[in-house]
C-alpha cells in the first residue's frame, strides 16, 4: 500500500524502509541486498539508500513508499491519496512513475483519489463512490464522456468545463433563421477539427468556432466545442443529420429562459475622515 503521508520510519534509512517488509517476512539479507537495489533503482534514488526520510523531499519520499509497497512483489498496489500531499510537477513524476510499474511489473493499481487529473492521466477503469457506496462504474472514456450521476460530472466538469456560458445564450437570443448554434462533444478520432472541416466541405454552410474546451485522456483528444452554423435552413439540416449519422454528438443550443438580465457592479474607493 502507498500512502498519502508516506508514513516511513524516520529512524530507518531509505534502505531499511524498503526493506522493512522482506525482513519481517524472514528473506534471506542477501536476497534482501539484491531487491532493495533493484528497486531502488527503480524509482531513482540509488544515490540516497543511506538517507533519512527527514533529509528527502515529498516526492522523494513518495518514491521510497512506493518501493517499499513493491517489496514483496504484490499483485496489487492499493494508493490512498498518493499524491495529494505532492505540488503539480513532483505528482506528474509520480504517476508516470506508477505508470511504469503497471506496465513493467503487471501490477494493478487500485488508486483512493479526489483528482480527477490523476484518473485521466494514468486509470483505465473509474468508480465513483458517494456515502461508502459505488454509484457508478465504467472506462475512463465512457465516465468522462457520458457521466451518468451527478456527482461523476461535478468530478469531470473539474478537469473538462462542459457548461455552457451566459454570452452563448445571448448570442443563441439575436440569431436568424439562417443560423444555429451547436454543441459537438468528440472523443478521440471525431476531433473537433476534423468535423468542422468535414462539415465545411460536405455542407453549404460556413462553421464558426465560438468556444472551445480540448484536453487528452491518455493521448486521446476529448472535449467539446461550441460551433455556429450559417446557411439555408435545409443545408443545417443536412450537416445535422449527417453529424447524427457519425455518431457525432452535436446538441442544438437553445435560448436560456431563466438567465438573468446583467447587473453591473461598482466599487468605491474613499479616505476615512477622522474627527
Amino acid at each position: 500500500m502507498i500512502f498519502q503521508h508516506f508514513n516511513l520510519l524516520n529512524s530507518k534509512t531509505v534502505f531499511e524502509n524498503i526493506a522493512m517488509p522482506l525482513i519481517l517476512s524472514g528473506k534471506p539479507k542477501k536476497d534482501i541486498k539484491l531487491r532493495v537495489e533493484e528497486l531502488l533503482h527503480f524509482v531513482g534514488l540509488e544515490d540516497k539508500a543511506g538517507a533519512y526520510p527527514d533529509h528527502l523531499s515529498g516526492g522523494q519520499k513518495q518514491r521510497v513508499g512506493i518501493a517499499r509497497a513493491l517489496a514483496t512483489n504484490p499483485s496489487i498496489l492499493l494508493c490512498d491519496e498518493a499524491t495529494s500531499a505532492l505540488d503539480p510537477h513532483t505528482t506528474e513524476s509520480i504517476l508516470k512513475l506508477l505508470k511504469k510499474v503497471n506496465e513493467e511489473y503487471q501490477i494493478t493499481i487500485v488508486i483512493i483519489t479526489h483528482e480527477m487529473e490523476v484518473i485521466k492521466q494514468i486509470c483505465n477503469r473509474v468508480a465513483v463512490m458517494k456515502d461508502g457506496k459505488i454509484i457508478e462504474t465504467g472506462n475512463v472514456f465512457d465516465i468522462f464522456s457520458n457521466p451518468r450521476t451527478e456527482i461523476a460530472r461535478n468530478f469531470v466538469q473539474s478537469v473538462v468545463r462542459d457548461d455552457i456560458p451566459q454570452n452563448v445564450y445571448e448570442l443563441v437570443q439575436t440569431t436568424n433563421s439562417n443560423q444555429k448554434i451547436f454543441k459537438i462533444n468528440f472523443l478521440g478520432s471525431n476531433s473537433g477539427q476534423s468535423v468542422i472541416s468535414t462539415l465545411s466541405k460536405r455542407f453549404n454552410v460556413q462553421v464558426n468556432i465560438l468556444l472551445g474546451n480540448i484536453t487528452e485522456l491518455q493521448g486521446i483528444p476529448f472535449g467539446h466545442l461550441i460551433i455556429e452554423l450559417i446557411g439555408t435552413q435545409e443545408e443545417i439540416d443536412r450537416a445535422e443529420l449527417y453529424a447524427l449519422q457519425q455518431n457525432i454528438k452535436m446538441e442544438e443550443v437553445v435560448a436560456n429562459v431563466r438567465s438573468k438580465p446583467r447587473v453591473d457592479i461598482s466599487g468605491f474607493v474613499g479616505n476615512t475622515v477622522h474627527g
